[in-house]
């Protein structure tokens, strides 16, 4: 079974797949970001370093779902591929720091991988605001994130609304602003029981 995270920079992702993975017994799949040769150069100098870093972010997206596809575990994954061709890659070309000739060969790859590959049993979406955003991301201290702009989170975040409207695969939107399940165990429960829920019929029509 495969269990995917969704959500935008800073919202909480890495620790609920944590926490999922040891309430559930799951196996987790954290995103590399801190070994990805490109971050660092993109977040400087975004329109000469964007293709190069959605590549490597789809390429080993793609790797990863692939050994899911595989695996007889039940794998929590921390960001999924298709937040990289339906969020970043389309904000990144919008804002004139992807060329069209680019941006189509992207979308036409990504096309490729996604007709060789089966959605998530399970989407959960961790929806946030842009206060909440900043405050994570500040709070974290990654000195590459510091140079993030309000201009690019709000991008992300309204592509992440709009995505996630015509996601037609099973969906669980959690509100990660007023749900503080890293610190409040009552929060966590409420996450998990809508987990149950969806994902082992207890009531199917939650």
């Amino acid at each position: 079974m495969h269990i995917a995270i969704a959500g935008n920079i800073g919202c909480g992702k890495t620790t609920l797949t944590r926490m999922l993975a040891k309430r559930y017994g799951w196996t987790p799949r954290y995103e590399s970001v801190e070994y990805n040769p490109y971050l660092e150069d993109f977040y400087a100098d975004m329109k000469r370093w964007s293709f190069n870093l959605q590549i490597y972010f789809l390429n080993t997206r793609f790797k990863d779902v692939v050994e899911i596809s595989k695996t007889q575990d039940t794998i929590v994954q921390d960001r999924t591929i298709y937040e990289d061709a339906k969020i970043f890659a389309p904000n990144i070309h919008a804002m004139g720091n992807m060329s069209d000739r680019d941006f189509a060969n992207y979308c036409n790859l990504f096309d490729l991988m996604m007709s060789l590959v089966k959605k998530p049993d399970l989407m959960i979406y961790l929806r946030s605001s842009i206060p909440h955003l900043i405050a994570k991301i500040q709070k974290r201290g990654r000195d590459y994130e510091q140079t993030i702009s309000i201009e690019y989170l709000k991008g992300l975040n309204d592509r992440y609304e709009e995505w996630i409207k015509g996601y037609d695969g099973k969906l669980l939107i959690i509100d990660a602003d007023n749900l503080d399940f890293q610190n409040v165990p009552k929060d966590f429960e409420t996450i998990t029981d809508k987990i149950d829920a969806m994902l082992f019929g207890l009531f199917p029509d939650f």
